[in-house]
């Protein structure tokens, strides 16, 4: 299981008993796990505190809807056999700050590998311009991905278009349609947002660079978990809007690293060049009326996708200019019909 059951009574062991959805009584729980009723209440007051919702009834506490919870060798059984042999770890954590972080803070690994950490519970994501990225128990992925770049200059802001192409593609591998990307780093469904890409980037000695890829996808959600988003975030949908069925997230999970650690190796080759047509076909503002803030300024004209470097064209005034991502940000200015 991704939470192994500890000796001693902690929260993430009791959340393999009540991840079924079923009801579980404080003494089931207290004797499968070994411990006391009041242990019990104690691990249920800080998983609520956690932000997990677990309800008490008649029948004892139970979660609103049954979990999957990530799983190493599920998340592995999707990779083709050269990307596990490249995943030279797979980290699954009960909760974490950020991802990212985890990672950032890590030894690198060798050049033509990569290490993974993914965690049920994230306090403290951040999407780009350090915004909160808020990912729902259960309903949502946080993934990150650390590679090393020989050269940092292959590392360039492209990298993230690139990111969104490999993501869109684990999608529609699970059935999604209707996908698209808004420049630089939102995954979009219907005019909303599925999820967000953010990397970062450390300097290595040698001068390479040691890069993390952070994924933040919404599943499926509840709508609860709807409204909780959309107060702080705007419009928002989920993979299971874009699909015919609600995928399994470790599936869903191994379906990202794939298309990444496929994506990588070539985007290394290659640069961004390679994925520039899949980007072009998936961008969500070509031809539309949008608005580019730089700082304080804003720019309003027709988008009109990106080129080799990633940069965002705008044509305003019948003159098409460049923006670079890191210092600019975009958003759509018609109405969504």
């Amino acid at each position: 299981m991704a939470v192994s059951i500890p000796s001693r009574l902690d929260p993430a062991a009791l959340l393999v008993r009540l991840a079924d959805g079923g009801p579980h009584s404080g003494q089931e729980l207290a004797e499968h796990l070994t411990s006391s009723r009041a242990a019990v209440a104690k691990a249920i007051a800080r998983l609520r505190a956690q932000g997990v919702e677990v309800r008490a009834s008649r029948g004892g506490y139970r979660l609103p809807r049954p979990v999957e919870l990530l799983d190493a060798a599920r998340i592995r059984a999707v990779l083709e056999p050269e990307h596990n042999r490249r995943l030279r770890a797979l980290q699954l954590l009960f909760e974490v700050g950020s991802t990212n972080t985890c990672l950032l803070d890590a030894p690198a690994p060798p050049v033509g590998h990569a290490d993974a950490c993914l965690s049920e519970l994230q306090h403290a994501g951040r999407g780009r311009r350090g915004r909160p990225w808020i990912a729902p128990f259960g309903a949502s992925l946080a993934l990150s991905l650390g590679w090393v770049f020989k050269e940092a200059t292959r590392a360039l802001p492209a990298l993230s278009l690139a990111v969104g192409v490999a993501v869109s593609r684990a999608l529609e591998r699970a059935g999604a349609r209707g996908m698209a990307l808004k420049w630089p780093n939102d995954i979009w469904f219907q005019d909303r947002k599925i999820g967000g890409v953010l990397s970062e980037m450390r300097s290595e000695p040698d001068g390479a660079a040691y890069v993390v890829i952070g994924v933040g996808l919404n599943v499926s959600l509840s709508e609860e978990s709807r409204r909780k988003i959309e107060s702080t975030q705007g419009g928002v949908a989920s993979a299971a809007d874009a699909c015919p069925t609600p995928p399994s997230r470790n599936w869903l999970a191994g379906a990202i690293l794939d298309e990444l650690l496929s994506m990588l190796a070539q985007f290394e080759r290659e640069g961004f060049a390679p994925f520039h047509p899949a980007w072009m076909a998936l961008d969500a503002l070509g031809g539309r009326t949008a608005q580019v803030m730089v700082g304080e300024s804003a720019v309003s004209g027709i988008a009109c996708g990106v080129d080799l470097e990633g940069a965002l064209l705008m044509n305003y005034g019948g003159r098409v200019r460049k923006f670079v991502s890191g210092e600019a940000s975009l958003r759509l200015l018609e109405e969504p019909s």
